[in-house]
């Protein structure tokens, strides 16, 4: 089978979370993948690994964690989710998109799998779209003619416990920020959420934790303590000093325990709240060093310095400055509502905003359109996307000014014309819609 027709496969079953108010039960389970896995010869444990779940920041922790370990000479797969052009996004090995022939050739040898469990009766349904590719990741990580890699890095797709990537058994879990996301999966108090999350972990195993809520940091400890698994802590590992901000980038000097030398930690990658996910990164590296693999801060600080992670606040344009967000949780737009307040004080903000209907648009909404003197309401171009119009029925009351334009290219153009140079110009929501504008 070649690309366009893999593709077409995939996207042919990636309807799972089309229906948001379909019971989680329904949705997710470690069984298929676990028979699929070994029908496939097991390639998830061809490589060390590390695991990352959590409501934000698990996709650029993640980024950084791969870019130290390429810094350190290590050849790694990432393999993170969702995409914003190309679905080859979602499995990078050193640092590249995997090609066309290698995704072809993964879906092949997964696709023939799945055909011969049917047969045999011994899987209950077709595995979903999110554990097909998680099983091509796996397929591809450990191809000889992909050069197998070193170390692979897995993010989670939705939760933690029965998602997909858990059957792995990482050398190190990581469990970022724990906030209010995907209720309807993963429950509706944060202890839930944050029980679901520490499904990663392992007994025995070794964990970072950059969460900040007390509750959620609580579940995380009692899920260690009840495992017999080391927990490192970013909050109490590290004192941060120095906090420098240039151009929305932050940069800062962190020491850590037992009088090792201090990080300068210094990531490309605007927001504040970049800090900390390269923290848990940094942390995660060192540990990963005491478990003997050859990496020391030099890789560390080169690695969170050389990191490239699109779609997070990216900034196309200068004059006006231009940014594309993938902020579709109340969480992440507190983070942005912030990024605002620190640095664009006195000057107009123009929103460009469409999101997906499973999400908490009029939460979201509450906390950034009234900061925005225009927001123009756009759709992404997505079954899930929230249709323009109901957008504007749920939240222009909240908007000093706005329009409805349903083509995204369209909004992101009429929001630029629409600004002086001194102007700011987000088009943020979902990052479908940063995969729209962007491609």
């Amino acid at each position: 089978m070649n690309y366009d027709e893999s593709v077409r496969a995939l996207l042919a079953l990636g309807r799972e979370l089309a229906a948001p108010q379909q019971a989680r039960v329904q949705k997710f389970g470690l069984e298929n993948v676990t028979t699929l896995a070994a029908a496939l010869g097991n390639p998830h444990r061809a490589a060390p690994c590390a695991h990352i779940a959590g409501t934000n920041g698990k996709g650029s922790t993640a980024a950084m964690l791969d870019s130290i370990l390429r810094a350190a000479g290590l050849r790694t797969g990432l393999y993170t989710s969702p995409h914003l052009e190309r679905i080859n996004e979602r499995m990078r090995i050193d640092g590249r998109d995997i090609s066309d022939e290698a995704f072809a050739a993964a879906w092949t040898r997964v696709q023939a799998a799945i055909e011969s469990l049917l047969a045999a009766g011994q899987l209950a349904a077709h595995p979903t779209y999110f554990e097909c590719i998680t099983a091509m990741a796996f397929v591809a990580f450990a191809a000889p003619e992909n050069q197998r890699v070193d170390f692979a890095v897995y993010e989670t797709g939705l939760g933690g416990r029965l998602d997909a990537t858990n059957i792995v058994v990482p050398e190190v879990a990581i469990i970022t920020s724990i906030d209010f996301d995907h209720e309807n999966f993963l429950g509706y108090s944060i202890e839930e959420i944050a029980g679901e999350k520490a499904g990663i972990i392992k007994p025995g195993s070794w964990v970072v934790s950059s969460a900040e809520r007390p509750e959620a940091r609580a579940v995380i400890a009692q899920r260690c303590r009840d495992l017999d698994a080391r927990l490192v802590e970013v909050d109490t590992a590290w004192q941060i000093e120095k906090v420098q901000a240039s151009d929305g980038c932050y940069r800062a000097v962190a020491a850590g325990p037992h009088s090792q030398k201090k990080l300068a930690v210094e990531p490309p990658l605007p927001g504040r709240f970049q800090i900390r996910n390269a923290l848990a990164a940094a942390t995660a590296a060192r540990l990963l060093a005491e478990r003997g693999f050859p990496l020391d801060d030099a890789a560390i600080e080169r690695g969170i310095r050389s990191v490239r992670w699109p779609g997070r606040l990216e900034r196309l344009g200068q004059r006006p400055a231009v940014y594309l967000d993938g902020t579709h949780n109340p969480s992440g737009a507190r983070e942005l509502l912030k990024f605002w307040e620190e640095n664009f004080q006195g000057r107009r903000i123009l929103l460009v905003y469409g999101a997906m209907r499973d999400k908490a648009v009029d939460e979201i909404a509450g906390l950034l359109f009234p900061h925005a003197d225009l927001v123009l309401l756009t759709e992404p171009r997505q079954p899930r996307a929230i249709s323009a119009p109901l957008l504007a029925e749920m939240t222009a009351h909240l908007a000093k000014h706005s329009a409805i334009v349903p083509d995204p290219a369209e909004a992101l153009e009429r929001a630029i014309a629409a600004a002086s140079p001194d102007d700011a110009v987000f088009a943020t929501g979902s990052l479908y819609l940063v995969g729209d504008l962007r491609g």
